[in-house]
């Protein structure tokens, strides 16, 4: 009944903003319009954004902050398809706008309207300092369109869109305590830094696209007695030392592969993929949809993910090394001392969040523009260094590279890499074949 009212609601304001005549239009000519693309990077800095950068953010994890941008992204979508039509909606309920109303407006107030709307308990909300200014930008948006019936139609198209969202998010899951299980047995996941995730909710929260958040379940963890289970043992055992305290075969090169995929994925693929859409020449329709598509099957890849790591509970390489004389596989031989190249995240370690996540947005790019032979460069930007460039001439080269450097980094196995960058690629074809078709 209340999802059914505000619908009724929205609609009454669409029709209300649809009166009179439509006037000029606000789209902009000769150049290419970058509304979606200015707000994709407004919601990345308000989430990621540490809360002491020069620009102030929430500081949330990649899995908290996918969540979010896909709650944005999806309501941008919708409010821009709202006005365009020519897609399916992701809220099937949503009534039509004027096909002359500005999308600038409705992509800018969508956009705001969700990010300022996410105190929904027990949801906390953006800091007072990031919901400032993103009132300024928003002001700012709003004060570059011409005043008339299409921008007030823009605005309640945008308006309408992110009600819904945020109508239909709440009591999904987030932000609701959950922990993951510790055991003391061969393969049984322990806290390597004292720590246990305070995201594990992440495996609770309602799917975006999925019917539920195992249905892209992943074959699991080898066999700690296996002889596979050895092979990636040593793999890792050899590769992922620190190299300082541990001894490693990795070379120079392999090293800057593992360290470049530091780098906050949820930050740096959807930089990148806004550089894309420029280079590409994308409408501001086809970007709605991109981002839509991009950060929709992030978020799910990422539930799924940590779905999986709570059914698995599958220990770091750094316990089952210092572990190794007493998993009961003789072909694994022990080292108390060994450490890896990085610090281990303070969940299991079935599947790679990473391999996750970019295996839903490689293959959900690769979907969206047709083919997987597309030229581009990840730019990883730490603040007082250089940065630094890989070129790729494939969506998903960027996969096979993410899956050597996390065990080069020494913080993960092969299989949970191979598998989570599986369950990634099964959620964006899941997407794409379901969701946000034309028509």
């Amino acid at each position: 009944m209340s999802r059914r009212l505000v619908i009724i609601g929205l609609a009454l304001i669409l029709l209300l903003a649809a009166t009179g005549t439509s006037g000029a239009s606000s789209s902009s000519s000769g150049s290419q319009d970058t509304t979606v693309l200015d707000w994709n990077r407004h919601a990345v800095e308000a989430l990621i954004n540490a809360p002491a950068a020069p620009v102030p953010g929430a500081g949330q994890s990649p899995p908290v902050a996918m969540l979010q941008l896909a709650m944005v992204q999806g309501a941008v979508y919708d409010a821009v398809n709202m006005i365009h039509r020519g897609y399916e909606p992701y809220l099937g309920d949503l009534p039509n706008a004027p096909r002359w109303a500005s999308k600038q407006a409705a992509v800018a107030t969508a956009a705001h309207h969700v990010l300022v709307g996410l105190g929904i308990a027990p949801v906390p909300p953006l800091a007072p300092a990031v919901i400032t200014r993103l009132d300024g930008l928003y002001a700012d948006a709003l004060a570059g369109i011409a005043n008339g019936a299409a921008k007030t139609a823009g605005i309640a198209a945008g308006a309408a869109a992110a009600a819904a969202m945020l109508e239909e998010r709440t009591g999904d899951g987030r932000f609701v305590p959950f922990t993951f299980d510790v055991g003391d047995g061969a393969g049984e996941w322990r806290p390597t830094s004292g720590v246990n995730d305070p995201f594990a909710w992440v495996a609770n929260v309602e799917p975006f696209v999925m019917k539920k958040t195992s249905q892209f379940r992943t074959d699991g963890p080898l066999d700690v007695e296996s002889r596979a289970y050895a092979r990636e043992y040593g793999e890792v055992k050899d590769y992922g030392g620190n190299g300082t305290t541990t001894p490693t075969l990795r070379t120079m090169g392999q090293t800057a592969t593992a360290m470049f995929f530091t780098a906050n994925p949820a930050e740096m693929y959807n930089r990148t993929f806004r550089t894309i859409a420029e280079d590409r020449d994308l409408s501001l329709v086809r970007q709605a949809r991109l981002f839509a598509t991009l950060n929709l099957a992030g978020a799910d890849a990422l539930i799924g993910c940590w779905d999986d790591k709570a059914a698995t509970t599958f220990w770091r390489p750094i316990t089952a090394i210092h572990e190794g004389d007493n998993d009961g596989n003789p072909r694994t031989a022990g080292d108390g001392n060994w450490n890896s190249l990085i610090p281990s995240p303070p969940y299991p370690d079935h599947p790679s969040g990473y391999n996750c996540i970019t295996g839903a947005f490689m293959n959900a790019a690769k979907s969206f523009f047709g083919r997987d032979g597309v030229a581009f460069t990840l730019v990883k930007i730490t603040p007082g260094q250089l940065d630094v460039t890989r070129d790729y001439t494939r969506f998903t080269d960027v996969v096979e590279d993410t899956i050597d450097a996390r065990i080069w980094l020494g913080i993960h196995f092969r299989t949970p890499d191979v598998q989570g960058a599986e369950l990634g690629r099964d959620v964006a074809g899941w997407l794409s074949e379901h969701f946000l078709e034309p028509q």
